[in-house]
This record gives C-alpha cells, sequence and structure tokens, in this order.
C-alpha cells in the first residue's frame, strides 16, 4: 500500500532523481522541487526538468505504469548568490579541478544549502498537509559520502533541532 503525499528536494543529480523514481511508484502524489540559488552548474536544474518532462510523457503512454503524475516548480532564491561564500555559485571562485579530496571540496561547500532546501521543502509538505488534511512527508536526496566536508550531509546536523 502506498503512502499519500510526498515533496521530493529534485537537484537533478544522481541521488535526488533516484529518490524521486522511488518515490512515484510509493506516493500517491509527488511534489518535486529544485532550487535556482545561482548554482555554476546549471546543468543539474536542466537535468532536474529534463526527468520531470521524460516521467510526464512516459506516465502519458503507459499510465498504468507509473500511478502519479508529478507536480513540478523550479524555485528562484534570489539575491542569495550575493551572499554565500562558495566556489559553486556565481561570482565566486574557481570550482577546483582534480580529486575531490578534502581541501578541495571545502572550496565547493554552499552553507547551510540542505538545510534551507529542508526547511522549503517541509514548507511546501506543511501546506500540502493543510490543504489535503493528511500527513506529506518530504525526501531529499542527500549524499552520505559528503558527510565529512558538507556538514549538513550528516546524519547529526539532520536530526538537530536546532
Amino acid at each position: 500500500m502506498s503512502k499519500k503525499h510526498v515533496v521530493v528536494s529534485l537537484s537533478g543529480g544522481m541521488d535526488s532523481s533516484t529518490l524521486l523514481l522511488r518515490c512515484l511508484k510509493e506516493y500517491d502524489t509527488v511534489t518535486a522541487i529544485s532550487f535556482d540559488y545561482g548554482q555554476k552548474h546549471r546543468v543539474e536544474l536542466e537535468r532536474a526538468q529534463s526527468l520531470v518532462d521524460y516521467i510526464r510523457v512516459e506516465y502519458a503512454k503507459r499510465s498504468d505504469k507509473w500511478s502519479t503524475p508529478i507536480k513540478y516548480r523550479q524555485i528562484k532564491l534570489d539575491g542569495l548568490v550575493d551572499l554565500l561564500d562558495s566556489a559553486l555559485v556565481t561570482g565566486g571562485e574557481e570550482v577546483p579541478e582534480g580529486h575531490y579530496a578534502e581541501d578541495n571540496m571545502k572550496a565547493t561547500v554552499v552553507p547551510n544549502r540542505n538545510k534551507i532546501f529542508a526547511s522549503i521543502t517541509q514548507a511546501v509538505a506543511l501546506s500540502v498537509a493543510n490543504r489535503t488534511g493528511e500527513n506529506c512527508d518530504i525526501a531529499m536526496g542527500i549524499h552520505a559520502g559528503d558527510h565529512a566536508i558538507y556538514p549538513d550531509c550528516r546524519q547529526e546536523f539532520r536530526d538537530a533541532d536546532d
């Protein structure tokens, strides 16, 4: 038996894309949201949109395969890029090349990125719950392997109350 509602934070990367496909199988309604925070790698947003477009086409062809059409929004976080200190955002230093060793990765931290995304994703889920009168889950494809450098990928960060 599937669950009712979920809001998925969709970066366009492998983790969140896989999570989205899983949620389409397990939930009755799926809302996916992506965030334009001024990232240099615009391909993330392009891939997210391409995946959603593909899912919609396949759903139209085989409505019995996926029981849930997807709702999708890209949310612009205008003005945030000028306040962030990271090589990953427009105006930041060059993105380091080479092996993703610890020293290189530090320059790519976007402070509290996942926390910002989680907060907005939760706000959308709470709105779905208010509208439907039913619980709405949130889903984020945070890569556990990134925890050493990215603080908001750590389990203790995600579980913190404050």
